[in-house]
């Protein structure tokens, strides 16, 4: 468990989890609330923020894989 949190906030990880987020979290914004954005009805900040989050996590999980992954096959 330690070496996954290391790996976690190592080699970048945090930044490219980051944008990622950023990215993939706008994307599941429009798609998931764009309608009611556009009607001027914003969705509560949680489900904003959850969003976001979600993004990271994920992006940060596949990282970690890889890493374990990269890891282990040298």
């Amino acid at each position: 468990m330690v070496y996954s949190i290391q790996l976690a906030f190592s080699h970048g990880t945090p930044r490219k989890a980051f944008l990622t987020a950023l990215a993939v979290g706008t994307i599941f914004l429009v798609i998931n609330h764009g309608d009611s954005i556009l009607l001027g009805d914003f969705p509560h900040l949680a489900k904003i923020i959850l969003t976001y989050l979600m993004s990271y996590l994920v992006a940060t999980w596949v990282s970690i894989l890889g890493k374990k992954t990269k890891l282990t096959e040298s």
